[in-house]
């Protein structure tokens, strides 16, 4: 996910790091300047993986294998709407669309795929520490929220932001883990 360059980042608007920034035509970097990483994919996608989990966890046990498929899957329907809503978004804004253009916004929102795949592998490795169903469900949790903290701590540190900035996006990051934790908690 590092690796992946960020249309988002190179907008110049100080919010577009972790969030959906300007519209596409204020979002392209000239073509001699480096692109940043952007991570607003993995963060959502982590945010949407414990949403997942929490989700699943109401309906009582779920069978590991269907919690890891059900987050692959989700990963790649949201993926696949993100992609469709950016394609869209370019033909409104009248820019045509080529293969190069729909493979860039494809692999721009492939960091919510991703994002999916380390809590589905605590889930899927969760036996070999002992975890039932329940447990699985609450390590597949805390395994998305902790990477949904890291990638947003990540962002705002490759954005060069103050110690200050990086923790207060640490902080609120948590807080969003910790609700949907709070969530899960409340209505299992």
């Amino acid at each position: 996910m590092a690796d992946r360059p960020a249309h988002r980042a190179d907008s110049g608007d100080p919010g577009a790091v972790g969030g959906h920034g300007p519209g596409r035509a204020e979002r392209r970097a000239p073509a001699s300047s480096p692109r940043r990483a952007d991570y607003a994919g993995a963060v959502y996608g982590s945010l949407l993986a414990a949403s997942v989990v929490a989700g699943a966890g109401t309906l009582g046990s779920f069978p590991r294998l269907k919690l890891v498929l059900l987050l692959l899957c989700t990963g790649v329907v949201f993926w696949a709407a993100h992609v469709y809503a950016r394609l869209v978004g370019d033909r409104l804004v009248h820019e045509s669309l080529s293969r190069q253009e729909i493979r860039r916004v494809c692999v721009d929102e492939w960091p919510i795929v991703q994002a999916a795949v380390p809590p589905a592998a605590a889930v899927a490795v969760s036996p070999l520490l002992g975890l039932g169903p329940y447990g699985a469900a609450w390590l597949g949790l805390a395994v998305a929220a902790a990477e949904q903290v890291g990638w947003a701590s990540v962002a705002v540190v490759q954005a060069g932001a103050p110690r200050r900035l990086v923790l207060l996006a640490g902080a609120v990051n948590l807080l969003l883990g910790l609700t949907i934790v709070a969530l899960k908690a409340a209505l299992h």
